[in-house]
């Protein structure tokens, strides 16, 4: 069945930066903010925005991720005439055919395009946090008449050389763009979030030779616009935060905690952010516990002080145990009398009594590093 624009939505990456937290699985599974996984905000928009065919190009550890999605129903998803497609890497004739870049990747499973002879392709990350309508982004490509329309956001001047910066003219036409740069031109950062014209899209990765073509950032986007192709840039003002590394999960998870109208996850009204239920129980504070300025998520246990912190599903923190400025991932036990302070303990991890770890920079602590990061208080 013929559609108006079909999304693909790249999670193929190992996600080194966030260290042990992406050892077993894909980024875009990670917790966040207790209750989400970072893929719930892109399928979330994806709902939203009424693009309802999906095509999920997995790659490392894709079992968590794909078994998380499921046929996509938690976010409406599910629908017979497109829904979410899992893209996986495949054998051909001649090898294992794995992904080299974002390009190379989305010129693999070209056939998933052609397939709903869509007029336009929207490329996505699985790992950002934000919300956004793209049909908004769609009538400023249309009306721009662009070939590739690039969604971009104006970043503190302190960290721009983490992305793709954009330059622009008076009319947001692209007329530069270099992937991390060192020494970075404007503070105009790439979203990671691209719009083609289908046709244009195929002859830009037909044309050139295969293996200069492999990343949008660093080499078809860069070639489209010093080939005089009509690139522009949509500005976004809203709440953008790339999470691939460990500072920045940690700075989202406190940004949510401090503002109460954050990404209004509160109110399902605009753009509501949907997630898959686990049918847990709902958590449980007991009478010496106690919790404040924190978000805990269904199958948790509070018998000991919690501040300030978001605490993930079946997690369990117990009596005299102080938890704050901390995120907790899925399944984490703190043991009796543990102190831990600005702190990501990553999924699983069990925390011994009396253990005490108060970092000056954040960390992620792991079974394989509790006792390099931290020790028994009464030690």
């Amino acid at each position: 069945m013929k559609k108006t624009i079909v999304a693909m939505i790249l999670v193929g990456g190992k996600g080194v930066r966030l260290k042990e937290i992406t050892k077993d699985t894909a980024k875009p599974a990670v917790s966040f903010g207790a209750k989400y996984r970072l893929i719930d905000f892109t399928l979330s928009n994806l709902a939203n925005s009424n693009v309802d065919v999906v095509g999920i190009v997995t790659q490392y550890e894709p079992y968590e991720l794909m078994n998380y999605i499921g046929s996509g129903a938690s976010w409406d998803l599910d629908n017979i005439d497109g829904g979410v497609r899992f893209l996986t890497p495949y054998s051909s004739a001649e090898n294992v055919m794995w992904q080299k870049g974002t390009a190379h990747a989305v010129r693999q499973y070209f056939s998933f395009v052609r397939e709903f002879a869509a007029d336009y392709v929207l490329i996505l990350s699985g790992d950002h946090i934000y919300k956004m309508d793209y049909q908004k982004m769609l009538a400023h490509h249309v009306s721009r008449r662009a070939v590739i329309t690039i969604a971009g956001i104006e970043v503190d001047w302190e960290d721009p050389s983490r992305y793709g910066i954009i330059e622009t003219d008076a009319f947001d036409r692209v007329v530069g763009f270099e992937e991390k740069p060192v020494r970075p031109k404007s503070n105009l950062a790439s979203m990671g979030v691209y719009l083609f014209n289908t046709r244009d899209l195929e002859r830009l990765l037909a044309g050139g030779p295969q293996d200069e073509l492999v990343d949008f950032g660093k080499n078809v986007i860069p070639h489209a616009i010093r080939s005089g192709e009509e690139v522009s840039c949509y500005r976004f003002g809203g709440y953008w935060r790339d999470v691939g590394t460990v500072e920045s999960l940690y700075r989202a998870n406190m940004d949510m905690l401090d503002d109460p109208e954050f990404l209004g996850l509160n109110s399902s009204k605009n753009l509501p952010v949907y997630s898959r239920s686990l049918n847990l129980p709902p958590h449980v504070v007991l009478p010496s516990g106690s919790v404040r300025s924190s978000v805990i998520a269904d199958g948790s246990t509070i018998d000991g002080t919690v501040v300030h912190s978001t605490v993930a599903y079946r997690s369990v923190v117990m009596k005299n145990a102080h938890v704050e400025d901390c995120v907790l991932l899925p399944d984490v036990f703190v043991s009796e009398n543990a102190t831990l302070r600005n702190v990501i303990v990553n999924a699983g991890v069990i925390v011994p009594e009396n253990y005490r770890l108060e970092a000056a920079e954040t960390v992620v602590l792991d079974t394989a590093n509790l006792t390099s990061l931290g020790g028994r208080s009464d030690e």
